[in-house]
């Protein structure tokens, strides 16, 4: 399994308090595909430097950090373009992690 940074950019139209049900849900389809979540950042609603779509003027900002199948990332990124509540995604792969340092 290869460990992977996904960035998700998040509706506006959805409410502050709905976006806790839609980082569960982001991360429940890391699992369903056999992917295991390792730490979830949100971060602040950003506006869009470029707007292309008036609708779409900012977004919440999510970074999610996972480890899954390298065949897994083109089905989550399909699964994703499919939900109204993700504007978009993009997936890296993960610098592994750095071992603390012995005291």
């Amino acid at each position: 399994m290869k460990r992977y940074e996904g960035l998700f950019i998040l509706n506006t139209a959805a409410k502050e308090e709905g976006i806790k049900d839609s980082i569960d849900k982001i991360s429940a389809e890391i699992t369903a595909l056999g992917g295991k979540v390792e730490t979830v950042q949100k971060m602040e609603k950003k506006n869009f430097m470029r707007v292309a779509d008036k609708k779409h003027t900012a977004g919440f900002y999510i970074n999610v950090i996972f480890q899954c199948p390298e065949t897994v990332t083109a089905q989550l990124h399909h699964r994703m373009t499919m939900n109204d509540e993700v504007f978009r995604t993009l997936f890296t792969i993960a610098p592994a992690p750095k071992a603390e340092a012995a005291a």
